[in-house]
């Protein structure tokens, strides 16, 4: 038994990382005031985008970079309709939601059964590695997750203790009021959904150049939409989205762990979305989502001359 939930716990850090990515931007994005739903397209886009880089040049770390620009372009996008033009956000997101699935299909045609040109690799940290089971269970995995992992505390400090991250939650909550302290609202809704796409982005790297390295048209299976969950499961916090990422990495992870033993894989397949599905029930009523911490000015536009 402990031997099965060790192994469980080793697969579903790295699982749980491309979540983990596109729920520490989505915090942010959210902070400001402005809900992304286009997650799933960008994180697809950021797969490919990452996996043709790669295979092109031979340079992995071409491929992080490319990936994460990809996300960040599609976000300014989403910036633009739902911030400047002032379209529905959710509109705007399911659309990009779209493009990036239609769009990666298109372009990853000719990827399918294509070896990796290069993947980003296991680092073991010297010491650490060694220590028995806690070594092979936290210091053996590759670069991404261990970056993901540090961008939590670094996040976390930001969004509470910088003068940013007071700005950030001002916009979010009172736009108006922040508007009138000084704060240019459309640029930090802008950047704040720029970083929410170059993480999302990321974790569609780590996708197809780590944790699979490989391109598999819809390769996310979802994913995106289990970010805009944890965020909200999270409630809005860095830190807590560490926790909630590798818990749905763990559900995924048992998917298929579990099969052997005779349980349908169907069932198996529906559970990271049953917990989906019930994290958003849960916070569907306006009384909840002011009582778990929601920005009050989330998905409401803001103009200046209203």
């Amino acid at each position: 038994m402990v031997d099965f939930v060790l192994s469980v716990l080793r697969v579903a850090i790295p699982a749980g990382t491309p979540l983990l990515f596109g729920t520490l931007g989505e915090v942010y994005a959210e902070r400001s005031g402005v809900l992304n739903l286009g997650i799933e397209g960008m994180m697809i886009m950021g797969a490919i985008t990452g996996f043709g880089v790669t295979h092109a040049t031979g340079n992995v770390w071409l491929g992080v970079v490319a990936a994460a620009l990809v996300g960040g372009l599609l976000a300014l996008l989403h910036a633009f309709t739902s911030v400047t033009l002032r379209v529905n956000q959710v509109v705007s997101g399911l659309g990009l939601t779209m493009l990036g699935l239609g769009l990666s299909g298109m372009l990853g045609k000719r990827y399918i059964g294509q070896p990796p040109a290069a993947r980003l690799g296991a680092v073991t940290l010297p010491v650490l590695s060694d220590l028995p089971v806690l070594g092979s269970l936290f210091f053996r995995f590759d670069p991404l997750v261990y970056l993901a992992v540090i961008l939590v505390p670094v996040l976390w400090f930001v969004l509470y203790k910088t003068r940013w991250g007071v700005t950030l939650r001002s916009v979010g909550e009172n736009p108006a009021a922040a508007d009138a302290l000084g704060v240019n609202v459309v640029a930090v809704r802008y950047l704040a959904v720029f970083f929410g796409g170059v993480m999302a982005g990321l974790g569609g790297g780590h996708l197809s150049l780590a944790y699979t390295p490989a391109w598999i048209e819809g390769m996310t299976a979802g994913a995106g939409w289990i970010v805009i969950a944890l965020t909200i499961f999270a409630m809005w916090d860095p830190a807590r989205a560490l926790v909630g990422a590798y818990l749905f990495g763990g559900v995924r992870v048992l998917q298929f762990r579990l099969q052997p033993l005779g349980i349908s894989p169907n069932l198996l397949n529906m559970l990271p979305f049953i917990l989906t599905i019930l994290v958003l029930l849960l916070s569907a009523g306006e009384t909840m989502r002011k009582r778990i911490g929601a920005p009050e000015a989330l998905m409401q536009p803001y103009a200046r001359e209203e």
